[in-house]
């Protein structure tokens, strides 16, 4: 028996490796080197800022993009959001205006969600849009909306599907059964290779007939949905060949391989650092909420503050990443108001201040970075930009800058700062500053935008 043991131990561990290995070797048609991704990603990367829309049949119910999981929703209970989504007031026009208002470089729309609801005229469901009483194709008129506006189309597409009859139950499928032995009687007639053509047929759709197509963020992977059960390689193959020059996100759990994504993207919440894999800097992008919910959310009052946003955009581009910003828009086809009043007041500051995100990266290190402060750079232009977090009283202290920039200006109207580098205390004053400093004299009153920013001119 312990023989017996040790034998299967040794064939799971090879098989672990096999599968290992298998995911990790490069395929024949993935020859994109470093240089070339560098080229193909340049525009996302200055770009820095996208808007992440996430409207379907949830905006009826209007208590979360995941009602039909938490309420645990049949699907012929779920039907009736069907029979009545009727966006009326739906304005591609007015939303990429609001997105381009507000800074907006790209935009990425959920297709189809979780609830597997298409905004599209698929040839290969009949759950969606054009058959409810809205009766038409939704993504067309938003795609020559913003692309009007000069914004670049992304795509989300949902990996998981609670609607197909061949997407087979797993714990999180809603409304589950409770057991794995009733999950598999359950499963029974369903085929995940169909789903698999499904989804494969739905994506040729979505690349073949909108033009040019900047971004796909396909959603999600997770234990027992992975890989094998998308067939992601063969998938992410399929994408490349439709489409050569589209940005792919990480979620086709193909995190071991250096072609099977793009960006890194985490969720809800600031990673500490630029996101490194290996030890290497990557490009990553933080997809966040006005509130706690992507999509409509009637009730949902814990919305962050204009402030509060442009900070967490500065935050991401300091460290080298980009912010896709979610609306969630009602049934009725608009943005909700506090969307409205928040990305207005996100546009205000951006008229003013766009210089210190688009084409911006985290500072060298060389620069020490000011108390209650965040910097960007912009190494083409040779700008770094100290966005104030904290208005300071007269001053602010830049340790080391002696002889690295040559004039300091206020972004917002472009006004003089000037500096001094003080080898010794004044004579009302008992703070001493090391040989190298910079003291930029700053006026009293903090200027009146939501965030400063002090633009210097780099030697």
């Amino acid at each position: 028996m312990k023989t017996l043991r040790i034998a299967l131990v040794l064939m799971i561990l090879m098989i672990s490796q096999s599968k290992l290995a298998s995911a990790q070797t490069r395929p024949a048609w993935a020859t994109e080197t470093k240089e070339q991704k560098v080229k193909r990603m340049k525009w996302w990367t200055d770009a820095r800022f996208g808007m992440f829309i996430h409207w379907g049949l949830y905006s009826v119910p209007a208590r979360h993009e995941w009602v039909k999981l938490y309420e645990k929703i049949s699907d012929e209970e779920y039907q009736k959001y069907f029979n009545i989504f009727e966006p009326d007031l739906y304005n591609p026009k007015q939303w990429a205006a609001m997105a381009k208002k507000a800074g907006m470089k790209y935009f990425v729309i959920t297709t189809k969600h979780h609830e597997g609801f298409s905004l599209w005229d698929t040839k290969y469901s009949d759950y969606k849009a054009t058959n409810t009483p809205i009766g038409k194709d939704l993504i067309k008129p938003m795609v020559e909306a913003f692309r009007a506006e000069g914004i670049k189309v992304g795509f989300y597409y949902s990996l998981i599907d609670w609607h197909h009859p061949d997407f087979e139950f797993d714990a999180t499928h809603p409304p589950t059964p409770t057991g794995q032995a009733e999950r598999d009687a359950a499963n029974k007639g369903r085929d995940m290779k169909k789903y698999q053509a499904f989804m494969k047929n739905q994506l040729t759709e979505l690349l073949t007939q909108y033009g040019q197509i900047d971004v796909l963020f396909a959603d999600f992977s997770y234990p027992g949905k992975g890989h094998a059960e998308w067939d992601s390689e063969n998938l992410l193959k399929l994408v490349r060949k439709l489409q050569p020059n589209i940005i792919v996100n990480d979620r086709l759990d193909l995190d071991n391989t250096d072609w099977g994504w793009d960006i890194k993207t985490p969720e809800q919440f600031m990673p500490r650092e630029w996101i490194k894999v290996n030890g290497e800097k990557v490009p990553w992008e933080t997809c966040q909420t006005f509130s706690g919910s992507w999509g409509y959310n009637r009730d949902e009052n814990s919305w962050k503050s204009v402030p509060q946003l442009i900070a967490m955009l500065i935050e991401t581009v300091s460290k080298g990443g980009n912010l896709l910003l979610n609306v969630g828009p009602t049934a009725r086809g608009e943005f909700d108001e506090r969307a409205n009043e928040r990305l207005e007041g996100i546009g205000e500051w951006m008229k003013q201040h766009s210089r210190s995100i688009y084409g911006c990266t985290q500072a060298p290190d060389s620069f020490k970075i000011p108390q209650n402060c965040f910097l960007t750079y912009n190494p083409e232009r040779k700008r770094l930009y100290i966005h104030l977090m904290q208005w300071p009283f007269k001053s602010l202290h830049l340790e080391g800058y002696k002889g690295k920039f040559k004039y300091a200006q206020l972004l917002n109207d472009g006004s003089e700062v000037k500096f001094y580098s003080p080898t010794q205390a004044g004579s009302h004053t008992t703070e001493t500053t090391n040989e190298g400093d910079v003291i930029l004299n700053l006026p009293v009153q903090k200027p009146n935008v939501a965030v400063p920013v002090i633009e210097l001119i780099l030697e």
